[in-house]
């Protein structure tokens, strides 16, 4: 046996572990504290408190109450915190809103006009003057007049602005007015001759031309489903729903229209004309006139009325000045085209009427106030509305426009039935004086 194998044999059997020497250094230094604090203490005079377990368990609960109050302050300010930030997110995007929607009409006029090309752009300018800058209208530009409601149909406009320049226009006459009545009014000019009708004769002269049908020549058909006046004036016969049937049968009803009252909806023109002084009652407007016969009416009284209409399968506009009268192709949803206070009489029968949202009907009954010189009449002949529409409605929007009436009548519509309480309103109406 060697020297190593003593050494072995001297050793203890269980060899200690790192762990264990850690831990003994440990309670070493841990035993070294708590001495130096004991003597600190005693030289001091110090004496560590005795604390009961219960004082401690209070306190702690106490500690835990005020951690949980305070946990649930914390929630209660993030959600608030949260709040504020959803609100202040949704004040900025509306600002943002605001600022888009006040600065994108010009900004997307602008882009509209950069994509547009052709005739098309063009007519919608602007167009610098040659002279320069035009005081009157406070611009060195000049914009054509055009419909603002045009820029949702631009494919409709483009087409409608597809043509040869200085030839024929297309024969587009159902498709241009169904633009028109989608908002797209005015159209815009265009740089082409409408299409000319064959053998085209002279009118008959004034009075005849009144009540005369005139000849097939005087008009193209294109447009419409009747190709001759003949088969116009028979359409009273024929089923079906068409604008104004008997309009163009001159020598029957139209002839004998407004020359008698029945002292209820039908009122005669002469006793209109007599609610005001003898001559005072001189120019004037008949709104969705048909065939222009109230015009003629007038003429006859040395009274020069307007009529506007439009074409519903049949050359209305056409028709009226073949009587010598003035047509205007126009429809109830466009600013009347006259002046201020300008007009004694404006008339419309069966045309205004509860069809009309109650909003633009009443911008039209505004409109015609405006155009009405003081002590004006506006005689609303045969106003179609529902029972319940009458006094809820109509009659408040009547007082609203500040109308004087001179004469009033309702009643009953009653030829599809008594059970559809459908009714009529006939009355004159006055644009006071003052």
């Amino acid at each position: 046996m060697g020297i190593e194998d003593e050494h072995r044999r001297l050793k203890p059997s269980h060899a200690k572990s790192p762990m264990s020497s850690k831990l003994k250094i440990l309670l070493l230094v841990v035993s070294t504290n708590l001495l130096s604090v004991y003597t600190f203490a005693r030289s001091s005079g110090w004496v560590a408190p005795t604390v009961d377990s219960s004082t401690l368990l209070r306190e702690l609960n106490a500690t835990q109450r005020q951690l949980s109050d305070s946990q649930s302050q914390v929630s209660q300010l993030s959600k608030l915190l949260a709040n504020a930030n959803s609100l202040l997110e949704t004040t900025l995007t509306e600002i943002g809103k605001a600022h888009r929607e006040e600065a994108s009409p010009d900004e997307d006029l602008e882009k509209w006009d950069r994509q547009l090309t052709g005739e098309l752009k063009l007519v919608v300018g602007p167009h610098e003057f040659p002279l320069g800058y035009n005081h009157n209208i406070d611009s060195d530009e000049l914009y054509p007049v055009l419909g603002a409601a045009c820029r949702r149909h631009e494919e409709e406009l483009v087409k409608y602005m597809s043509y040869e320049v200085g030839g024929e226009c297309p024969s587009d006459e159902v498709f241009s007015q169904r633009l028109m009545l989608q908002g797209c009014e005015p159209l815009p000019r265009r740089r082409c001759h409408p299409k000319s009708p064959v053998g085209y004769v002279e009118p008959a002269p004034l009075p005849e031309s009144l009540w005369t049908i005139p000849a097939d020549t005087s008009i193209t058909w294109d447009a419409y489903t009747c190709k001759n006046y003949s088969c116009l004036m028979n359409r009273r016969k024929v089923q079906g729903s068409y604008d104004c049937k008997d309009c163009f049968y001159l020598s029957r009803r139209e002839k004998h229209r407004w020359l008698y009252g029945n002292g209820e909806l039908a009122y005669a023109m002469d006793e209109v004309l007599a609610m005001k002084p003898a001559g005072t009652i001189r120019v004037g407007l008949d709104i969705g006139g048909g065939s222009g016969t109230f015009a003629a009416r007038m003429w006859e009284r040395n009274v020069t009325v307007v009529t506007s209409s439009m074409n519903f399968d049949g050359p209305f506009n056409n028709f009226i000045a073949s009587r010598g009268l003035v047509a205007m192709h126009i429809s109830v949803a466009h600013r009347l085209p006259f002046y201020d206070n300008t007009l004694d009489l404006v008339h419309s029968m069966h045309v205004l009427s509860n069809w009309i949202p109650d909003a633009m009907l009443e911008f039209a009954l505004f409109d015609i106030y405006r155009v009405l010189r003081p002590g004006g009449v506006f005689w609303l002949d045969h106003f179609f509305c529902l029972g319940h529409q009458l006094n809820a409605t109509y009659a408040p929007m009547f007082e609203r426009i500040g109308f004087r009436k001179l004469r009033w009548n309702a009643g009953r519509k009653v030829d599809r039935g008594i059970g559809k309480n459908e009714w009529y309103i006939s009355t004159v109406l006055e644009k006071p004086m003052t």
